[in-house]
């Protein structure tokens, strides 16, 4: 009897059921090698009692993380930033309308929540202040006027990729910020953008050091004789890994890398704990200002704080030595710094966070008058304007974040930047992931991002009834306690300068100052001085 399929289309099935029977042969079999290897290896106690069946907790413990991202958390429960923090930096970067309906999805009654004193008359817009340039290093050869409050932290070519060093200090300049290098040196790609470069100089000396990995002063000079370099950083230690240098897999030292850091390519690059030439307050302050008399330029130093005592000594040996012996600035990074990679027991556990460390480092610079001399820079985790404002309001005369400026450039959150398999390809030197960076569109959203931010920090400010941020006093903030109810921060940290702590007190060092300007400056308009 003849079929009653056509020729050429029962070939095509009998094709089919052969592949099909095919792939299910293989299958089985595939199955009974891993039934095999499972029950006969010995490393795996789930794998062993639970053959080929066990491989799946770990598939499933590897997609766990990408389904509660997009499926089960809610928008503030992730961490490390919760899906609303990544918004509001997505919508900044983008310049979009960044006005919310209906009302809040915070709960305002969490312990550690911030909430700013409203002002009955808050400051109109007519008259608002611009946030003045402020200097740094006043004593140095080069002092730097920095032009904005918020600033780009410390991330290394090398723990970044190309295409997003460039976009960043692309969208640095933009934006009149200035732009950290991190601990890897100073790239062709930091000064593409043109923008205003801090140095940071790490426990291995990238970028300065010489064939022994000893500071070198002809590669300091000639930092320094480069304009767009404003100030040199050293790092003491970073809030993700106090005690720990910092870390750069094999995998990600290009030649080009090794070149620009002055290390063998293809190895791990693995800084030293801590400096080694650096075992005092007395060292460090030899060691800032022969850096300082070497460049010119402003010089600092950046750390975690744990124990403090240090400080005290530190300024107690500036009053010995005479004031032009201090740092320019102190940069405090927070304990819950991000970094590329850590070990977890000094990530979840070594250091103060910033709310704590903060006003502790600010009481300690007034109490030894030094407030004027000695610039403070607030470092770690954050991305919005509230913990912004609340850095201004704890002392800081700066912000710098690293992470936010990532999720300008597009970063999801898939905590790879240690695998060289960022998916964004930010954190990665694959050039198929970084394809999909593109340094002139992501610099147009760094610097979004960056004068966003500056601006909803002036919202506060000005609900507050201050003209410009750094008016801010730590009477402004209050923190949500374990009980529910939430207390000022002066009455937390009480400070040793009566403005931070009283109104009245604020509103007259602020008549002193505008008095000081008018006369300085005598056409100038004044604003008003309201606590």
């Amino acid at each position: 009897m003849d079929s009653l399929v056509p020729g050429p289309i029962a070939t095509a099935l009998d094709l089919l059921v052969t592949l099909f029977v095919f792939v299910i042969g293989l299958g089985v079999a595939v199955v009974i090698v891993l039934f095999i290897v499972d029950i006969t290896q010995n490393r795996d106690a789930i794998r062993r009692n639970y053959p080929v069946v066990g491989r799946f907790r770990y598939l499933f413990s590897t997609l766990g993380e990408f389904f509660r991202q997009y499926f089960f958390a809610m928008d503030r429960e992730e961490m490390p930033f919760n899906r609303a923090e990544r918004q509001w930096v997505s919508r900044a970067s983008a310049g979009k309308d960044n006005t919310v309906a209906f009302g809040s999805t915070k709960n305002l009654t969490v312990p550690g929540t911030l909430y700013f004193v409203n002002c009955p008359f808050p400051t109109l817009d007519t008259d608002r202040a611009e946030t003045e340039p402020m200097v740094i290093g006043p004593t140095c050869r080069k002092p730097y006027a920095a032009p904005s409050f918020f600033n780009i932290s410390g991330m290394s070519y090398g723990a970044l990729s190309k295409p997003a060093v460039q976009a960043l200090s692309k969208g640095a300049g933009m934006a009149g910020c200035w732009l950290n290098t991190g601990e890897g040196g100073v790239s062709p790609f930091h000064l593409e953008g043109d923008c205003d470069i801090v140095f940071q100089i790490g426990t291995a000396k990238y970028g300065v050091r010489d064939a022994e990995g000893n500071l070198s002063d002809e590669r300091l000079k000639a930092l320094g004789d480069e304009p767009r370099i404003k100030m040199f950083e050293i790092k003491l230690s970073q809030g993700a890994k106090p005690g720990k240098g910092g870390i750069l897999p094999a995998i990600k030292v290009s030649e080009e890398i090794a070149a620009i850091r002055g290390i063998p390519a293809g190895k791990d690059s693995i800084s030293p704990n801590r400096h080694p030439d650096i075992s005092s307050v007395a060292d460090l302050l030899d060691r800032i200002a022969h850096i300082r008399e070497v460049t010119g330029k402003p010089v600092g130093f950046k750390c975690v704080i744990g124990a403090y005592g240090w400080l005290d000594a530190m300024f107690k040996e500036v009053a010995r030595r005479g004031t032009e012996s201090a740092p320019d600035f102190i940069t405090v990074d927070s304990g819950d710094g991000g970094t590329g990679a850590a070990p977890l027991p000094l990530m979840d556990n070594v250091g103060l966070p910033i709310r704590e460390s903060l006003p502790l480092v600010d009481d300690i610079r007034k109490r030894h008058g030094m407030k004027e001399r000695v610039r403070l820079i607030a470092s770690g985790k954050m991305i919005t304007p509230a913990g912004v404002a609340a850095s201004l309001c704890s002392g800081a005369d700066f912000v710098v974040a690293a992470r936010g400026f990532m999720f300008a450039l597009g970063c999801i959150q898939s905590l790879k930047c240690n695998k060289n398999t960022c998916p964004t390809g930010i954190t990665t030197h694959n050039p198929r992931l970084q394809r999909g960076l593109d340094p002139t569109e992501k610099a147009v959203r760094v610097a979004n991002y960056c004068i966003n931010m500056r601006k909803e920090v002036e919202i506060i400010a000005h609900s507050c009834g201050v003209p410009e941020p750094r008016r801010l006093r730590r009477f402004h903030v209050r923190i949500v306690g374990d009980d529910g109810r939430s207390m000022p921060l002066n009455e937390l940290f009480p400070s040793p300068d009566p403005a931070d702590n009283d109104p009245a007190a604020a509103a007259s060092a602020a008549t002193k100052q505008r008095d000081h300007v008018e006369a300085e400056n005598p056409g100038d308009t004044l604003v008003p001085e309201q606590a």
